[in-house]
C-alpha cells in the first residue's frame, strides 16, 4: 500500500481508472478524494502534512564535516592548537610508535583532525569558522603572547569581522563573526 507521500500518484491513478470507466474527474477532484481517504479535510491539509513528515532523503543522512589539516611536527602542533588556540586533544592515533600522528582536537563545537600522513591534506589549507565572541577570542589569543602569531581582526572580512590565525604549517583558520 502506498503512503500519503504518494498522494499525487494515487490521484493520477484514480483519475485514469475513472476515465477508463467513462467517469471524468479533474486532477483537483482526485486530489481532494485522496486527501479525504487519508482523513484530511482537503488537499491543502494533506499537502502540508506531506511537507512536515517527509524527510528529504531517508537513505542519505550527512553528518558534520571535519576538516583535516596537514601538520609536520607534533610538538609545534600541540603548542599551537592546544596551548595557543585552547583546543583540547580528544584522541590521537599511530599505526606504530615510529609512524605519523593523526589526532583530533576540539573546542566549543569545532572539531579538527590534524595529520602527519602524506596525502591526507595539502599544506596551506584554510578552514572558515562561523563563531560568536570574536573580541573575546582575540583578547585571549593576544594575552597568551604566542611568539609566532599576533593575529588582528579584519573588520570587513567576507561575511563579517574576521580573525585569521595561521598555524606553523601554512594552514589558516578564519574565525568569522556575522555582522549585526
Amino acid at each position: 500500500m502506498r503512503s500519503f507521500r504518494d498522494a499525487k500518484l494515487m490521484a493520477r491513478s484514480l483519475r485514469e481508472a475513472m476515465a477508463a470507466r467513462q467517469v471524468p474527474l479533474s486532477h483537483a477532484e482526485t486530489l481532494e478524494i485522496v486527501a479525504r481517504q487519508f482523513g484530511c479535510r482537503d488537499w491543502n491539509v494533506l499537502a502540508a502534512r506531506i511537507g512536515e513528515d517527509a524527510p528529504p532523503d531517508e537513505a542519505v543522512r550527512l553528518q558534520q564535516g571535519i576538516p583535516i589539516l596537514r601538520i609536520f611536527d607534533e610538538a609545534k602542533a600541540k603548542q599551537f592548537y592546544l596551548d595557543f588556540l585552547g583546543f583540547r586533544m580528544d584522541w590521537d592515533h599511530r599505526f606504530a610508535p615510529d609512524l605519523p600522528l593523526y589526532m583530533q582536537v576540539s573546542r566549543s563545537g569545532l572539531v579538527l583532525h590534524l595529520s602527519e600522513h602524506h596525502g591526507d591534506a595539502s599544506p596551506g589549507s584554510t578552514v572558515f569558522v562561523w563563531m560568536e565572541g570574536i573580541d573575546a577570542l582575540h583578547a585571549e589569543l593576544i594575552g597568551k603572547r604566542y611568539s609566532y602569531s599576533r593575529p588582528g581582526i579584519e573588520e570587513d572580512g567576507p561575511g563579517g569581522r574576521t580573525l585569521q590565525v595561521p598555524d606553523p604549517f601554512g594552514n589558516r583558520i578564519r574565525f568569522c563573526e556575522k555582522r549585526s
